[in-house]
């Protein structure tokens, strides 16, 4: 008996370092920040292969993960970043918090286009005149107007445009969202 429960604590305590070790002994909110970081990090290696047409479009699963993302976005991210939790293991830059609104704004438009692949998710993949699916990350499509940089700028489509859109040019704005931010705002 004695035996089993040494064994049991020595899991958990075994557990316990290697998350540690996995966000660098991060603790508290910062760790917190991170794990949800780690979510949607996840959720974008779902998503990808089947925006790029590698893996069956599933729009169930798609809602899953963009819902998983807004989870993550928006007030619920910004509220992980009070003032001096930047450094070593946070992988946050100062200029977060020199630039609040910028980076509360890419908050709210991940939580927006999150939304918007929420409702995009039946209307499949941008398609063809034949009618073959064709993705927009992986396709001609990309950087056409229809997508452009409208993200980048902070003017995000509304809910309505959002859901009319093929699922794949929504996601694609996701991605910018995404990338605008760790550019700016996260130390490599």
């Amino acid at each position: 008996m004695k035996l089993s429960k040494l064994a049991a604590g020595a899991a958990i305590v075994s557990s316990l370092a290697v998350t540690a070790l996995a966000h660098g002994g991060a603790t508290g909110i910062v760790k917190e920040r991170m794990d949800g970081m780690g979510v949607m990090k996840q959720s974008m290696k779902v998503l990808t292969p089947m925006m790029q047409g590698k893996t069956p479009y599933d729009a169930s699963v798609i809602r899953n993960e963009a819902e998983k993302i807004g989870g993550h976005a928006g007030e619920a991210l910004t509220k992980l970043f009070p003032e001096g939790t930047h450094g070593k293991p946070s992988e946050a830059r100062p200029e977060i918090w020199n630039d609040w609104d910028g980076f509360a704004g890419l908050a709210e438009q991940l939580r927006a286009v999150s939304e918007g692949l929420v409702l995009a998710a039946d209307n499949g993949m941008m398609t063809t005149d034949a009618g073959q699916g064709t993705s927009l990350m992986g396709g001609s499509m990309m950087g056409s107007g229809m997508m452009g940089s409208s993200t980048m700028m902070g003017k995000v489509p509304s809910e309505k445009e959002l859901s009319e859109m093929p699922a794949d040019g929504v996601f694609m704005m996701l991605s910018q969202t995404c990338s605008a931010c760790h550019t700016r705002f996260r130390a490599e």
